[in-house]
């Protein structure tokens, strides 16, 4: 996928060097790639996630990370065109973005309680800006779908209060992505469609008084924030302008750095806010592949020096850790990496227990791939 037009020199010797640290016995994209897609097909069928116009539900566990990191396997797999899952995954983010009036929210105040048709609204438009803007960028030509749905978003930012600039968010109390503090990790999501989103959209004239209230919640809000959301701004802010101060970024950075572990991963336990942690699900600060995943990607795309040896660290750690190779199979799949639910125990081999590791795979999958 092609990523920002000017590239410094640091970043490209940060990229060379991670990639030539990776250790002699390699990861699989191509059992990766055979996780995901037989992820997203079991997503696309499932009852669960069915919605009305012969539509479906977009997912911050399995189908927004898979729209982010499948294209990305394409090089290493010698494929030419988008696989037919993610084919049938981004024309229904297009055929919901072009029936934007006629399609009800996802969740509504009638069936799921007061606030989820806003929030439903709000999500929605901002992870179908992400979605199609990202898969423009390989493009580098902006889409009429695109387009529409980054209107769409800009149409149900809140424009007053205290949450002025961002975006009603859902929240079922599940952590990291549906809880209260997540509508920030929302608003970052924002930010990161809009930098991505080709053809310099982000400089348009009709979109610069959003842009400046979604800074300044932004910037108003950063220091409440865990970790988790501040990694996703600082992503952000790689691809989009006047989101961080040089000085965050730094501290960030070293944030970041405290939070490794010894084995070169990163626990989602520990970059979360202690709102939504539940003790008895935390699993101490085991490395799992989501937040390694994550926090590795971000850290190669911030390219800062301070942070190859720790890029290095977990880009290695994640080749260790891809099952498969005796390890835990599911369902006849192999390679991918396995995170387990914040909020409730769940059996690891089911499809509802497999959502978090659905992310994991995906980001493990970005960060092995930049």
């Amino acid at each position: 996928m092609t990523r920002s037009a000017a590239i410094s020199c640091v970043a490209i010797g940060i990229a060379a060097c991670s990639h030539r640290s990776v250790p002699a016995d390699p990861w699989d994209p191509q059992a990766a790639a055979a996780y995901l897609d037989h992820r997203i097909e079991w997503w696309m069928g499932w009852s669960g996630a069915a919605r009305d116009q012969g539509t479906f539900c977009f997912s911050c566990h399995t189908a927004v990370p898979y729209a982010l990191a499948r294209p990305s396997l394409r090089t290493a797999l010698a494929e030419a065109a988008p696989s037919a899952a993610e084919h049938q995954l981004m024309e229904d983010v297009r055929q919901r973005v072009r029936l934007w009036s006629a399609t009800r929210p996802f969740y509504t105040d009638q069936r799921n309680g007061p606030g989820k048709s806003a929030q439903s609204r709000g999500t929605e438009a901002v992870l179908s800006a992400l979605m199609l803007a990202w898969d423009d960028e390989r493009s580098a030509r902006l889409s009429a779908e695109t387009r529409a749905a980054l209107e769409h978003m800009w149409a149900v930012q809140l424009s007053s209060g205290p949450d002025s600039g961002a975006w009603a968010w859902l929240d079922f109390d599940l952590a990291p992505w549906e809880v209260p503090d997540a509508q920030y990790y929302g608003a970052a999501l924002a930010a990161l469609a809009v930098g991505v989103a080709p053809q310099d959209y982000r400089s348009l004239p009709q979109i610069q008084d959003h842009l400046q209230l979604l800074r300044e919640y932004l910037a108003r809000n950063y220091p409440a924030q865990s970790l988790h959301h501040r990694l996703v701004l600082l992503w952000a802010s790689t691809r989009l302008e006047g989101l961080l101060a040089s000085e965050q970024r730094q501290a960030l950075i070293e944030a970041a750095l405290r939070a490794q572990n010894p084995d070169g991963g990163w626990s989602l336990s520990a970059l979360i806010s202690p709102s939504s942690r539940r003790g008895e699900l935390l699993r101490d600060a085991v490395s799992d592949g989501y937040a390694t995943g994550l926090v590795t990607l971000v850290l190669e795309q911030a390219a800062m020096p301070r942070a190859l040896e720790a890029v290095r660290h977990g880009r290695s750690w994640l080749v260790r850790n891809q099952r498969g190779h005796g390890g835990l199979w599911v369902r006849g799949q192999e390679g991918f990496w396995v995170t387990h639910s914040l909020n409730k125990r769940r059996n690891p081999s089911s499809n509802v227990g497999l959502f978090m590791s659905d992310a994991a795979t995906a980001y493990a999958v970005l960060a092995l791939t930049r």
